[in-house]
């Protein structure tokens, strides 16, 4: 890697990579595999996580939502989106909302296919994620209330080094049903930060 900079050692690292796992920030490009994600998703996997089918908004009110944060700063985002790649191909999303910037946000987790979960993918994905999170809104605290009976992201958050503080009831989000969720933190002093961002 004699004589490569930065930016290309750091390509050349990930192309080197075992699971060749990356992420990016939200392209227009991507909203249609994240509406067809919403949209086409089976009842019973939306239900497993939270979310109740009958409040899926339909395919325009999803793109334009998604659509608006491209053109906002960081500042005035009402959610921000960071998209998971495998082998430089989209395979699902992480993207924050509940932003009050400079303070806090809430994360949520999601792989779009079924043949890309339950790989061991996810903390390394979110390791890869939260520091942009941080970085951009320029929080000092990030916090994510999964489904308390969704093992899966519940594993990731715990692996990925966040906090456990409690389990409540709550209706998480619009597209949610009342449910039990297991509230889990992380203060910027605790989340590891990449040299290069």
């Amino acid at each position: 890697m004699i004589g490569m900079d930065n930016t290309t050692k750091e390509l050349f690292l990930i192309g080197m990579s075992e699971t060749k796992l990356s992420m990016r920030e939200i392209k227009q490009d991507d909203i249609t595999h994240l509406v067809n994600y919403w949209i086409y998703a089976d009842k019973d996997y939306l239900l497993s996580m939270g979310a109740d089918p009958a409040k899926i908004t339909e395919a325009k009110d999803l793109r334009e939502t998604l659509s608006e944060q491209l053109h906002q700063s960081y500042a005035e985002k009402k959610s921000y989106c960071i998209i998971w790649l495998y082998d430089d191909q989209p395979i699902g999303h992480s993207n924050v909302n509940k932003i009050v910037f400079g303070e806090e946000a809430f994360m949520h987790l999601h792989i779009w296919k079924k043949e890309h979960r339950k790989k061991g993918w996810g903390a390394e994905l979110v390791e890869m994620t939260i520091p942009l999170f941080f970085k951009n809104l320029q929080l000092k605290k990030l916090f994510c209330e999964p489904y308390a009976l969704n093992e899966a992201p519940n594993k990731i958050l715990k692996n990925a080094g966040f906090t456990f503080v409690k389990n409540y009831i709550t209706t998480p989000g619009w597209i949610n049903f009342e449910q039990p969720v297991n509230l889990w933190e992380m203060k910027k002093e605790n989340a590891i930060f990449d040299s290069h961002l």
